[in-house]
């Protein structure tokens, strides 16, 4: 038995996101997932839409409340952008929206819980995807940054820390290649325009909040950053063929947005990718030096499964790119899968492997792990038990196996500054509605209770000393 000790500013705490907690009372727009629902309910399991998921919108106090009883000093959410902006032309901000963001911010902070905020978490506005494309349209970008702006002088002053996007590669992957999210293309070379677009999005909502932060409209020690999810690649063998593989992968889904986002550079090998396929986006000089010179404060790593690849022996088949052009996927016949969770696989050395990525290659700039998270299906989690909790001591060992790892990184320098689990409460996630549970707490769907769990006891004694024994 060893005690695993950390920081004692460390940051323990949840990620969760406004469209899959709040509910759609007075929201001022429709997002895609409200317009992809209307269109193809049989698409999202059990026809279960975002509708009232949470309900957060209602009960934040009783919420906050129950983020304390697990300890949690933290809590990353995400403004709607659907919520906030009344029109999407001017500008004009939805009053409502505006006072239930600080009423529910200042709960947080009143209950000594920082809150972390993230501009984007998929949730594109129904009018300017159907209007304009989305990020397919630069004029979209100058909406993301007017509705940044917006954001950053209401609230931050109170805010310390922001975030631009959360996994910015998903809605590429999910919306023009892979057809998991809405607007279901297929084409390569929209996917990339739509990635460099976001990137710009990015970067010019960076410089937009340095320049309040240099006019003293924000809070002067307030920090902004990005969220990715960075996925090592791990090959079938030690075969030269493999290992260009997995640095194809690593290229296309990781490096892809961590350099130009963290290094401010995009790295020569993607670009030659990209010209080979003839698929490289519309840019200009001065979108280049935007992005170039857009620093940010700390970034945010989401790491759930590991991705396997071996060298393609099949011949590529689809009629538009993809990054599978370059790699097959892998399963490791001797791998350690989840049962609960559609067999993905568990790799806790992953983390240390993210970890001494962002230490060696990226400048060990601050970090934290802004999502890991452990699913069981309610089925498997089963009843509350005569104490009234749900045993899920099955997550509470895997995420001590992970933290472990974590813990040998830091040990050797990583630059990390706390970890944040997904999620807090049961939430809606997209397709998979409420098929996989990962909370804190359950959501009872029929009558909206929070029902406790066994593992949030231990992270309560986690986040008060800082320590855990394994």
């Amino acid at each position: 038995m060893t005690t695993y000790q950390f920081p004692k500013d460390f940051m323990w705490g949840a990620a969760a996101s406004g469209i899959q907690t709040e509910g759609s009372t007075n929201k001022a727009n429709p997002s895609i997932w409200d317009l992809w629902f209307q269109q193809s309910p049989e698409r999202f399991y059990r026809e279960i839409s975002s509708d009232v998921v949470c309900d957060t919108y209602h009960k934040y106090q009783d919420d906050v409340r129950l983020m304390k009883q697990v300890g949690m000093n933290s809590f990353r959410t995400s403004i709607q952008w659907t919520r906030l902006i009344k029109d999407f032309e001017t500008g004009e901000v939805c009053p409502d929206a505006v006072d239930f963001y600080h009423r529910y911010f200042d709960e947080m902070i009143e209950n000594g819980i920082e809150p972390m905020i993230n501009l984007y978490h998929f949730d594109m506005p129904a009018e300017l995807q159907e209007t304009y494309g989305g990020f397919e349209s630069k004029l979209v970008v100058e909406k993301f940054v007017q509705y940044a702006v917006k954001a950053f002088e209401l609230f931050g002053h109170k805010i310390k820390y922001w975030i631009t996007f959360n996994e910015p590669i998903v809605p590429v992957e999910g919306g023009y290649l892979y057809d998991f999210h809405y607007p279901c293309k297929r084409d390569g070379k929209l996917a990339v325009q739509v990635g460099y677009n976001t990137i710009l999005a990015h970067a010019q909502a960076v410089h937009a909040y340095k320049q309040l932060q240099a006019q003293n409209k924000v809070a002067a020690d307030g920090q902004i950053g990005v969220v990715l999810n960075l996925t090592p690649s791990y090959t079938r063998n030690d075969s030269e063929e493999d290992k260009k593989a997995a640095w194809y992968a690593d290229l296309l889904f990781n490096r892809s947005f961590l350099d130009p986002m963290v290094k401010n550079e995009f790295p020569a090998e993607l670009c030659d990718v990209l010209k080979a396929q003839n698929i490289l986006p519309e840019t200009s000089p001065e979108e280049i030096d935007e992005i170039c010179s857009a620093k940010v404060d700390f970034l945010g790593v989401n790491y759930y499964v590991p991705r396997r690849v071996k060298a393609r022996e099949a011949e590529y088949e689809l009629d538009y790119f993809t990054p599978e052009v370059y790699f097959e996927n892998y399963v490791n016949p001797e791998g350690r899968f989840n049962p609960f969770r559609d067999n993905n696989e568990i790799l806790p050395v992953a983390i240390y492997d993210i970890a001494k990525n962002v230490q060696d290659n990226y400048g060990n700039l601050p970090w934290y792990i802004a999502e890991i998270g452990i699913a069981m299906d309610e089925e498997s989690e089963g009843k509350a038990d005569e104490t009234g909790y749900i045993d899920d001591s099955f997550r509470t060992d895997l995420m001590k196996e992970h933290l472990v790892q974590l813990h040998r990184a830091m040990e050797e320098g990583s630059n990390c500054f706390g970890v944040h689990q997904w999620t807090f409460i049961d939430n809606w996630s997209w397709l998979n509605s409420f098929k996989r549970r990962y909370g804190f707490y359950r959501l009872d769907l029929e009558t909206g209770n929070r029902i406790p769990k066994k593992h949030g006891l231990w992270f309560k004694q986690l986040s008060e000393t800082g320590q855990f024994d394994y």
